[in-house]
C-alpha cells in the first residue's frame, strides 16, 4: 500500500509530538543542517526527561573484605565478593611437583592434562564443557610447583552447577586408560614443544631450579621426564591423590558470589564426599623443607636453527644465574619484590613507552650498554619455605659475561610494583587467585590496601640489607647454547662475591 506525502508527514507530526510529550524538547533535537533549533542547556545541568543519576557512596574504607569458613572436614571456603554477572571459582590444592619425593616426578604434570575429563557424574570432557556453555562458562587447570588450581568462570546464576561440576572433577575423577594414554601423547608432544620453541625461559626456569635445589622439593622437574612418562598409571595417581588431596589440604575459592551461598554449596557437594580413590592418608604427606643447594646446570645446544624465516632470531647463549632470597611468609618478601621491581630489564625490542621498565637497573647498565645484549630480566620465585630472585641474561655466544647493579632507584621502583599490583587485581581471575593461594598457604589474605602499605615502608637500608644477605649464598647458575665463552662456575662465584662484580680480566674485552 502507497501512502501520500500529506500521510506520512501526518504521521511524523503525531510522532514527534509525542515523543515532546514523554521526552520533553531535548528527545526532538534536529541534526541536519536545515536550521534546526537546538536546546539551550548548559553542560552543567542535567539534560530534560533524563532520569536523576544515582552515585555509590565511598567513605574511603575496603568493604570487600575476604570472608572464610572452614567446614568441619577442614576444607576451607573463602570469597571476595566483586560487582558483576560473572564469578570464578575453582578448587586450589596445596600439591604440586615439589611433593613427588616418593613419586616418579610428572605426576602434576600428567594431573594438569587429565583434569575436567570423565567423571562420575560426564561421561566425557565434552559433557563437562557443554554444560559449562550453558552458562557460558570455561574451565582451566594450573599446577605449579607448589599447588594445583581447578578454576571455571561462569555466570553467577549457575554457582551451584560450577561447584558441583568442580568438586566432581576434583574427588571423582574416571582416570580410564584411553584419557591416560591421551595424555601420553600431549605430555610427549609438550616436551619435544619446550625444547624446540624459541623462548628458552620455561626451560631455563626449570635448569635454574635444578641447580638451586639440587634434588630436593621445588628443585624437582615441574615436566614430566621422559623416562616417566610410561611409569605413571591409574594405581600411581590414587596412590598420590590418596595422600595430598585431603579436604584439610584444599581451598574452595570464590570472586564475585555471596560467601553464604558458596558455603551452602560447599556444604552440599563438598562435605561429606568420598573420593573416588577412598579415605585420605595425610600422614603419608611429605614435609620436607627446601633446601637450597647452589650450583650449576648446563646444556650444550645448537641454536642457530631455533627460529627461522625471513627475519630469524640472532643465535643467542642464554644464562640464568639465581641467588637463594626468602619465603614469602617472610617479613623481607616485600623488600625482595621491590629490589626484584628495582632489576627489572626485558627485552631489547620492548623498550619504548611509557612503564615498560626503561629506567630500571638492567635497562640502565646493560641493555643500553651493551648492543650485543638481546635480553636481560630480573625474576622473583618464592615459596613457602624459600625463595629464588635471578637475571636471566641473552647474548652473542662470544659475548657472555655480565655486571652486577647498584645505585638503585627505589621510589620509582615502589610505585611501579604498586602500580602493577592493582593494575593486576582489575582482573577477576586473579583475584581468585590471590584470594585462593593467600588463604591455601596463611589461612588469611592481606588487602590490597595492606600490601601497597608494606611497599610503603621499604626503606634504601632494607633493600641493602637483603641484598647483602643475598649475596652471602652460593649462585645457582643455568646456561644454554653454544658454551665455549661460559666463565667457570668458581669465577662467576667470585665475581658476585668481589665488590665491583666483575669477572677476571681474561673474560674482558679490552684487557
Amino acid at each position: 500500500m502507497r501512502f501520500s506525502a500529506v500521510a506520512v508527514y501526518t504521521e511524523r507530526l503525531v510522532m514527534r509530538s509525542s515523543l515532546l510529550s514523554r521526552f520533553g524538547f531535548a528527545a526532538c533535537r534536529q541534526y541536519s543542517g536545515g536550521g534546526g533549533v537546538y536546546p539551550n542547556v548548559p553542560l552543567s545541568s542535567p539534560l530534560p526527561g533524563i532520569p536523576k543519576a544515582v552515585f555509590a557512596s565511598a567513605d574511603g574504607q575496603e568493604k570487600c573484605e575476604t570472608k572464610i569458613t572452614t567446614l568441619e572436614n577442614g576444607f576451607k571456603v573463602a570469597s571476595q565478593n566483586k560487582f558483576g554477572q560473572f564469578c570464578t571459582v575453582g578448587i586450589l590444592v596445596n600439591s604440586g611437583s615439589r611433593h613427588e619425593v616418593k613419586y616418579p616426578s610428572g605426576i602434576s604434570h600428567f594431573l594438569e592434562k587429565l583434569a575436567f575429563s570423565s567423571t562420575a557424574q560426564f561421561g566425557s570432557k565434552d559433557e563437562i564443557l557443554l554444560t559449562l556453555e550453558k552458562h557460558g562458562g570455561i574451565c582451566d587447570c594450573q599446577t605449579s610447583r607448589d599447588t594445583t588450581m581447578y578454576a571455571v568462570s561462569a555466570e553467577v546464576k549457575g554457582l551451584n552447577t560450577v561447584v558441583s561440576l568442580l568438586a566432581d572433577a576434583v574427588l571423582q575423577p574416571r582416570l580410564l586408560d584411553e584419557e591416560i594414554e591421551m595424555t601420553r601423547m600431549a605430555v610427549r608432544f609438550e616436551l619435544e614443544d619446550l625444547n624446540m620453541r624459541p623462548d628458552p625461559e620455561p626451560l631455563l626456569t626449570e635448569m635454574i631450579h635444578a641447580a638451586a635445589y639440587r634434588g630436593n622439593t621445588v628443585g624437582l622437574p615441574r615436566f614430566c621426564p621422559v623416562e616417566n612418562v610410561e611409569k605413571i598409571d591409574r594405581a600411581l595417581l590414587h596412590s598420590y591423590l590418596r595422600s595430598y588431596y585431603g579436604p584439610e589440604r584444599m581451598v574452595l575459592a570464590g570472586v564475585g558470589v555471596e560467601h553464604e551461598q558458596l558455603v551452602a554449596c560447599a556444604r552440599k557437594y563438598l562435605l561429606d564426599v568420598k573420593p573416588v580413590w577412598g579415605a585420605s592418608t595425610p600422614g603419608n604427606v611429605d614435609q620436607s623443607v627446601a633446601q637450597y643447594t647452589g650450583g650449576i646446570v648446563k646444556v650444550e645446544k645448537d641454536m642457530s636453527d631455533v627460529s627461522l624465516g625471513p627475519t630469524p632470531i640472532p643465535e643467542l647463549t642464554h644464562i640464568m644465574i639465581g641467588l637463594e632470597s626468602c619465603s614469602f611468609l617472610e617479613d623481607d618478601f616485600i623488600p625482595f619484590a621491590v629490589l626484584n621491581m628495582m632489576m627489572g630489564g626485558g627485552g631489547s625490542f620492548s623498550a619504548g613507552g611509557p612503564g615498560k621498565g626503561m629506567f630500571t637497573r638492567l635497562y640502565l647498565n646493560v641493555l643500553n650498554r651493551h648492543h650485543w645484549m638481546y635480553n636481560a630480566t630480573s625474576y622473583h620465585h618464592s615459596y613457602e619455605d624459600s625463595g629464588l630472585l635471578c637475571i636471566h641474561a641473552s647474548a652473542d655466544p662470544r659475548q657472555v659475561s655480565f655486571v652486577l647493579m647498584t645505585n638503585m632507584e627505589l621510589e620509582r621502583a615502589k610505585t611501579q610494583l604498586k602500580s602493577m599490583l592493582m593494575m593486576n587485581l582489575e582482573s577477576r581471575p586473579v583475584v581468585f587467585e590471590d584470594v585462593g593461594r593467600q588463604v591455601l598457604a596463611t589461612d588469611k589474605r592481606k588487602l590490597p590496601h595492606e600490601l601497597c602499605q608494606l611497599i610503603s615502608n621499604v626503606t634504601a637500608d632494607d633493600i641493602k640489607r637483603v641484598a647483602t644477605k643475598m649475596l652471602r649464598s652460593k649462585p645457582a647458575v643455568a646456561a644454554l647454547g653454544d658454551l665455549t665463552e661460559l666463565p667457570s662456575y668458581e669465577h662467576i662465584q667470585a665475581a658476585l662475591s668481589s665488590k665491583d662484580g666483575r669477572l677476571p680480566r681474561m673474560y674482558r674485552l679490552f684487557r
